[in-house]
């Protein structure tokens, strides 16, 4: 009972930190372009991923059971990868470095993952078809979104705003700019609704998978009647559970992520009002159609690269390439860092005789 509070306290302290380390994917363009204050754009994120967080649980569902085999999952294995995640999203924000929450909690679950089945790969799906014949693991579900969604983002990212170039080319710029500095409140407070849809259900599934294991090795037997609600036999997503991760980010957003806030908003490219509604729409429509299949996207990589996309049709060199180049190889390390430190830990817990 002791290691699931453990299990509960840092899966909260992930969804905290998620929400503060996430929030310039939803604000960083709407405050570089000076539409809102940071404290502005900040109540409107947290509003926005609070309600984003309510609504469906297919994320949360591929994170808990989608992508490794549950039955080699202990409580102390979901420990070591929440453990594996916090560590490095505070080591990215330290360094102001917008890298992925969701592809770090992943990494840190593969990693606990395989310890716990010592050595054994086949514990990692990585790819299967359902019985409704979707297709399921590793491989459709993370790799192949990490590598299209951010060239998904720069493409569509661009498309969108030399459409609105073209469209806009007779307007002045005092027009277009009071006109898209209200359209991006909309934009903003869309992409804060689509990243609460995504990032705050991967918390969601880990917990669920944390009962659901402790529910089948019967740590939760001789549970008192008014702690019944712990239980999880069939692997759902309790809606106590929806509601605390909700909230948690909810909590996290309000705190707020200047460091990387002002990497994205503004070390990575000078945007006008017209540019951060096109980078906001598009990464909105990708996490949208991402979390409606269950896709546990990087909200991170999407917004990043829409942007850039959208800088570049300003001219290619508006673009800060020497920052981008960071962040880049933040995206590459993600996985296979938090891969390692899960693993370690768990290897470590192995060793004490615990977990």
């Amino acid at each position: 009972m002791t290691l699931l509070l453990l299990v509960l306290l840092a899966a909260l302290v992930f969804e905290y930190i998620n929400g503060f380390h996430d929030t310039a994917n939803s604000i960083a363009t709407v405050v570089s372009t000076k539409v809102l204050t940071p404290r502005q754009a900040i109540l409107l994120a947290t509003i926005a991923n609070l309600v984003g967080a309510l609504y469906g649980t297919a994320v949360a569902k591929t994170i808990g059971n989608g992508l490794i085999d549950t039955n080699v999952i202990s409580m102390g294995a979901v420990l070591c990868a929440l453990i594996g995640a916090i560590a490095w999203n505070i080591l990215t924000w330290l360094l102001g470095l917008p890298s992925s929450s969701s592809h770090a909690l992943i990494g840190g679950l593969c990693g606990a993952a395989l310890a716990s089945a010592h050595g054994n790969w086949s514990v990692l799906k990585w790819a299967y078809t359902d019985a409704k014949g979707g297709h399921n693991g590793l491989w459709y579900k993370v790799v192949q979104p990490m590598v299209l969604s951010p060239l998904i983002g720069f493409v569509f990212g661009g498309l969108i705003m030399y459409v609105l170039y073209a469209v806009l080319r007779k307007t002045t710029p005092r027009v277009v700019n009071l006109l898209f500095g209200k359209l991006q409140l909309v934009s903003a407070g869309w992409m804060g609704f689509s990243h609460g849809t995504n990032d705050a259900q991967k918390t969601m599934g880990i917990i669920a998978l944390a009962l659901y294991t402790g529910t089948k090795s019967g740590t939760f037997n001789d549970l008192p009647e008014y702690l019944h609600f712990l239980k999880n036999p069939h692997f759902d997503i309790p809606y106590w559970v929806v509601i605390t991760c909700a909230l948690t980010m909810a909590a996290g957003t309000a705190a707020g992520g200047w460091r990387i806030i002002r990497t994205m908003g503004h070390k990575m490219v000078k945007l006008q009002p017209v540019h951060g509604f096109a980078a906001e729409t598009t990464a909105a429509i990708i996490i949208q159609g991402a979390s409606s299949i269950g896709i546990p996207l990087s909200t991170t990589h999407v917004i990043s690269t829409s942007i850039m996309g959208v800088g570049a049709t300003k001219r290619f060199s508006a673009v800060k390439w020497g920052v981008v180049g960071r962040m880049v190889w933040a995206w590459v390390l993600t996985i296979p860092v938090t891969g390692i430190i899960g693993y370690g830990l768990m290897r470590l817990l192995h060793f004490l005789n615990i977990g």
